[in-house]
């Protein structure tokens, strides 16, 4: 970045009206912000809207008095290079007041404007801070939360919340009980005096879903359960989640690094697992200062500055606002350092460790032994729950998916108190390290196949799936080893919902796009097998599910 960049940046997508001055040379950011706080329950947009129109000149005014304060150039010379504004995701009234503001400040100033993504600019505010080159980002806000990856020159979407976000989720639950808004910091208050009681635990593959932990923790409360238990036990269940599908991404990217953003980042029980998660994987966290993991202009300021020395300006015409700005639509313009994704269970490793478990190879012998790891993040009630529900169905769910035709490592023992496995060694690397098209079209048909039969798999990624090698020579492959295997069912249950069944093949889908070089023949490749075998209504519900990003605040 040219050392010379001077950016202002302002954030008014929901509550915090905020300006900052970010200098490239100092890397110091300069940030004055006045946040909306409701009388009662959560954000009301009208009300933020007319916060919006009265807070942002003032804090405008006040970072530019600090950039005309602090620069150096000359007088007749404005004290910024370009204003960047937050385009989106948001609460529309609140980003038009916003972007009105920006494009008057570019021509008043005669400098150019940036449209900068709020969630992309969560991610990039930790990757800068860090020095992180290729981290995985979890965003944990209020309307949002979900996983992103750098792959193909724009971040990709591994997994995200299903049905409300985080922050919210958890104002749903302290307006259930009479506490004001913001809830988040009264649940970590509350939580220091709580004990565990058991709450639902919800992952599916790297997506997840609080609509159903919320309601049963509304129902604990009222059924007479202290508090401060329901307050303790929330935050173990929902971080817990966050924290197993963070190193469910880390484990499908190959990634060593992640970094964390949003609101709800400032929670400290979430700080720790996830430090404590990294810890146990050997990989390395960063959480930024809170004043940028709440909504700041700072981080727009210090992505805008990485957009304007990459020439990323926008046209005063073509600035229009977007309340469903998704991350996954930003050209990633500023970085051209494409990730390698290490290498998976391949032909020569005798040790692998995934997301839950550690996996010992002896390929001369035949065998895999599989052991799931006790998670030191997590509380041990709920962790000695999960290995051992776990261990049980993916030892049931692999023995009925090959009845049903479908390729699977022949089971030869278990052991659920010790939460191992031990099972036939097939393929020689996962479907990651040699994706096709045919394979990823058989992946399609054994997911159709499954489905008919009522199981899901629970988390169908490129990492879960069992290939023979590209680089082996077909003439040495018997025809058995070319088939394509379906491993880790440790997700899975019996179901009849058709929204279960959409909900695994968008798993799979998300795991292409977040490993595939060119992952559009792919994804077109597994619906396309699923359509051979499938049903056709699972296809159309699939159509719904990819349209429910939760990128509104």
């Amino acid at each position: 970045m040219t050392a010379s960049v001077r950016i202002l940046g302002i954030e008014g997508t929901a509550w915090a009206a905020s300006a900052a001055v970010f200098d490239a040379e100092s890397d110091d950011v300069f940030i004055e912000s006045d946040a909306y706080q409701p009388e009662s329950g959560g954000i009301h947009p009208r009300e933020a809207a007319e916060h919006m129109h009265d807070a942002v000149p003032a804090v405008v005014e006040r970072a530019l008095e600090y950039a005309r304060e602090t620069d150096d150039g000359p007088e007749t010379e404005p004290p910024v290079d370009a204003v960047a504004f937050s385009r989106g995701p948001g609460l529309g009234p609140c980003l038009r007041i916003v972007g009105t503001a920006a494009r008057a400040l570019s021509q008043a100033l005669s400098v150019p404007l940036v449209g900068v993504n709020h969630m992309v600019a969560h991610l990039e505010i930790g990757r800068h801070t860090s020095g992180f080159e290729a981290p995985v980002c979890l965003n944990a806000s209020g309307a949002n939360a979900h996983l992103l990856a750098y792959r193909n020159g724009r971040y990709r979407v591994l997994g995200e919340t299903m049905d409300t976000g985080v922050g919210n989720a958890i104002d749903k639950f302290t307006r259930h009980v009479g506490w004001s808004h913001p809830g988040g910091p009264k649940v970590e208050r509350a939580a220091e005096d709580g004990k565990y009681v058991d709450l639902p635990y919800v992952v599916k593959g790297m997506d997840f879903s609080f609509s159903g932990i919320m309601s049963a923790a509304k129902q604990a409360a009222d059924d007479g359960v202290p508090v401060a238990d329901v307050c303790y036990s929330l935050q173990e269940n929902i971080f817990g989640m966050l924290t197993e599908v963070s190193e469910r991404a880390l484990s499908l990217t190959g990634s060593d690094e992640l970094v964390l953003g949003g609101g709800v980042g400032q929670n400290a029980r979430l700080r720790e697992m996830l430090a404590t998660m990294c810890e146990q994987r050997g990989a390395q966290f960063h959480a930024p200062q809170p004043r940028f993991l709440r909504d700041n202009a700072g981080m727009i300021a210090v992505l805008g500055a990485k957009m304007y020395d990459a020439g990323d300006t926008i046209a005063i015409e073509e600035s229009r606002v977007d309340s469903d700005f998704r991350p996954d639509q930003v050209p990633v313009t500023w970085r051209t350092n494409e990730p390698a994704l290490t290498a998976g269970r391949g032909v020569d490793e005798t040790r692998v460790r995934g997301a839950e478990a550690l996996v010992d190879i002896d390929r001369d012998g035949g065998r895999v032994t599989k052991r799931r790891e006790s998670k030191r993040y997590r509380h041990p009630t709920l962790d000695d729950r999960l290995q051992r529900e776990r261990t049980t169905l993916e030892a049931r769910l692999t023995s009925q998916a090959r009845r049903e035709g479908v390729p699977t490592p022949v089971l030869t023992d278990v052991d659920p108190r010790e939460a191992r496995l031990e099972f036939e060694y097939v393929g020689d690397c996962d479907l990651r390290d040699g994706l096709t098209v045919e394979r990823v079209r058989d992946v399609g048909r054994h997911l159709a196949r499954l489905h008919a039969a009522g199981i899901v798999h629970g988390d169908p990624t490129t990492r879960n799936v069992r290939v023979s090698h590209p680089e082996r020579n077909r003439a040495e492959c018997e025809r058995e080893d070319e088939r394509t295997y379906l491993i880790d069912f440790g997700l899975g249950y019996h179901t009849d919902h058709v929204e279960d069944y959409a909900m695994d093949l968008h798993v799979f889908d998300q795991s292409l796009v977040g490993t595939a070089d060119d992952p559009e023949p792919l994804r077109e490749a597994v619906r396309s097998g699923y359509a051979e075998v499938g049903n056709d209504r699972v296809l159309e519900r699939l159509q719904d599910v990819e349209g429910r990003g939760r990128y509104q605040s």
